[in-house]
């Protein structure tokens, strides 16, 4: 544990680490999306994904060990008991920080298949993440505002139909398919722009999820709704972890049913788009309530704590 240390030594020395670790495994799974792209063969494929779910365990791992060494931080999971590896998951979640990638990641390791991230189409363009997630065949995801899709009509659907190209690389092999749905970090900022109706979150976007679940729902054995709570770093997550601060992470997992009420014709059906819209806010709602209780009890154990101390 090297949290004792003042946080302006650590900051370059924990972000050079996971820079290098980022970089190291990189450099080492882009050679095998090239090897898929070189030598069309079934079985040259499954061979090289394997060996590329082992990277990216490698990368977590450490990501993990690192998150740990430079911090004194408490992991409070639940809702873990009923995964197992051998299945399918759709796992939707809350979105804080960039840290939510290696803190999902390493509540994935060993309790699910390896994860694939829907990811911002910018990030293809940073060194090592992009080429690593694209020979990881992480789905990219690129979507255009109202004023855009206003100018070019012709790219509406688009981002739709990357989520389908995606979804058919994932049939054959256990898979957990990770989507923050809110499409963005929830800042107060972006909360108050938004005008959500939720006191911790931004509305969730649902058109990619119903898409997914259409393309593979009955392989799905179930949806992980994962809630994620930095309690004591509410305001810059992955810096305080960064500098050593990082004190708590809270993973809440509830484990869904994957049935008629959330599998159907999203964009053609106007009724099931209600009815799943409406299924999507009421889990949004439950995850806000979720946050907004864990807060009151902190705050009410804060109480009884300084009653008991004067």
């Amino acid at each position: 544990m090297l949290s004792f240390l003042p946080g302006w030594l650590l900051l370059p020395i924990s972000f050079s680490c996971f820079a290098l670790n980022l970089a190291f495994w990189g450099i080492v799974v882009t050679p095998l999306g090239i090897l898929k792209l070189l030598l069309p063969f079934k079985a040259m494929h499954r061979l090289l994904a394997m060996a590329g779910r082992g990277c990216f365990r490698g990368w977590t791992m450490v990501n993990t060990g690192l998150i740990n060494l430079f911090n004194d931080v408490d992991w409070q999971i639940s809702g873990q008991q009923a995964l197992d590896r051998e299945s399918w998951y759709l796992l939707i979640s809350n979105h804080k920080s960039w840290l939510d990638i290696p803190v999902v990641s390493g509540f994935a390791h060993k309790l699910i298949p390896e994860p694939k991230f829907f990811l911002k189409d910018q990030l293809k363009w940073i060194p090592f993440l992009g080429t690593g997630c694209w020979a990881l065949d992480m789905p990219y995801m690129k979507r255009y505002s109202a004023a855009t899709l206003a100018k070019q009509p012709h790219l509406k659907g688009k981002d739709i139909e990357t989520t389908r190209k995606s979804c058919a690389k994932f049939l054959t092999v256990p898979t957990t398919i990770i989507n923050f749905v809110e499409g963005s970090r929830c800042t107060e900022q972006k909360r108050l722009a938004k005008r959500s109706p939720f006191q911790y979150l931004l509305p969730p976007k649902a058109g990619g999820i119903a898409f997914t679940l259409a393309s593979m729902g009955e392989q799905f054995n179930a949806i992980l709704d994962v809630t994620l709570i930095y309690p004591d770093n509410q305001q810059h997550v992955a810096l305080d972890m960064l500098m050593g601060r990082l004190k708590r992470i809270v993973i809440q997992a509830d484990v869904l049913a994957v049935d008629e009420q959330v599998i159907g014709d999203y964009f053609n059906d106007t009724a099931f788009r209600e009815r799943f819209q409406l299924w999507l806010n009421q889990r949004w709602l439950i995850k806000d309530k979720k946050i907004q209780a864990f807060y009151q009890q902190e705050k009410q154990s804060s109480a009884a704590g300084v009653l008991l101390s004067s």
